[in-house]
């Protein structure tokens, strides 16, 4: 079987079952021989997921159960340890793919020597909340193009480019995967693509669990710092957080005793930087969105990356 084996599947899993259901079921529908695939679901549930319905498409499906200790780099690397394909298909246990996605992933990475690894555009659905739209227009701002970085929501490789950069960073427990395409960087050429697409069907819809969620994500910020070079246009997203907390301490400090002058620098130094950030991000929108809702994606964004920054300094901030 080894043989025969194109691409493997690695789909780390915890909870929410009904959507890696939809998501195993988008591979199923791939334009592609599934003979060939193998999907190997990271599971940390007690309860094994019942992948009997897809095994008539999917031959070589079958889940790895794991400990709930383990966080989502040592769920990945743990995949690629039963996988025997020469490429390695990492997805979110939340997301549904276009029907060309496999080959668009095969036909783009095999198209140019220097390219290491590829992903698919996202895009949401016509019903999609202000939110999620946001946090789309967000993933898209460059198309078609050589990238720093890419989300792990679906990332395509060859087996040879993981094992050159050693696997997901399994001491971060957020922003893993940023660090691991930083990693690929180095090696080759990053793409992301219009060619196929994916909906990320877990995609924050509402801002208190955005809030949240945000929290959990920016506590691995400053960690992942740590074993790599950090590019220029990399320093505004650690360091504005920082910026805008500094600041507005300061606007406190002075507004109780009085001055001022410095209360109203410390208040233009908090505001100017949102600003630009939304008018950016509302370009991005395309007058999908009312800036309103722009505006107020930034203002819940950068109270939440603050705590999580700080927070995750001082012990794990738990999803």
């Amino acid at each position: 079987m080894t043989s025969r084996i194109d691409v493997s599947f690695i789909i780390p899993h915890k909870g929410r079952e009904a959507l890696l259901n939809a998501t195993v079921a988008s591979i199923a529908k791939q334009d592609y021989d599934l003979t060939r695939v193998e999907v190997i679901i990271v599971s940390q549930n007690e309860i094994p997921f019942d992948h009997s319905a897809y095994t008539t498409l999917l031959p070589n499906i079958h889940v790895v159960t794991c400990s709930e200790t383990l966080n989502i780099s040592m769920l990945r690397n743990r995949g690629v340890e039963d996988a025997v394909g020469q490429h390695l298909a990492f997805l979110d246990a939340d997301v549904a793919l276009a029907t060309n996605w496999l080959s668009s992933m095969l036909s783009l990475l095999k198209s140019s020597q220097e390219r290491r690894l590829v992903s698919a555009m996202q895009t949401c659905e016509q019903a999609a909340p202000p939110l999620e739209i946001i946090r789309t227009s967000l993933s898209n701002a460059v198309i078609d193009a050589s990238v720093r970085f890419l989300p792990g929501r679906n990332l395509f490789l060859h087996r040879d480019t993981f094992a050159a950069v050693k696997g997901f960073p399994e001491h971060l427990t957020t922003c893993e995967d940023y660090y691991f395409t930083d990693k690929v960087h180095a090696l080759g050429e990053l793409f992301y693509t219009a060619q196929s697409s994916y909906v990320h069907l877990g995609e924050d819809k509402h801002y208190d669990e955005m809030f949240k969620k945000e929290i959990w994500r920016g506590q691995s910020n400053l960690a992942s710092l740590r074993g790599r070079n950090i590019p220029l246009e990399e320093y505004p997203s650690f360091l504005v957080p920082i910026w805008l907390f500094g600041w507005f301490i300061i606007g406190l400090v002075a507004l109780a005793s009085g001055a001022w002058l410095v209360s109203a620098t410390a208040i233009a130094a908090v505001v100017l930087p949102i600003l630009i950030y939304t008018q950016r991000l509302n370009r991005l929108c395309a007058g999908k969105v009312h800036y309103a809702n722009v505006l107020k994606f930034y203002l819940v964004y950068f109270p939440a990356r603050i705590i999580g920054t700080l927070g995750g300094l001082v012990k794990p901030i738990k999803a």
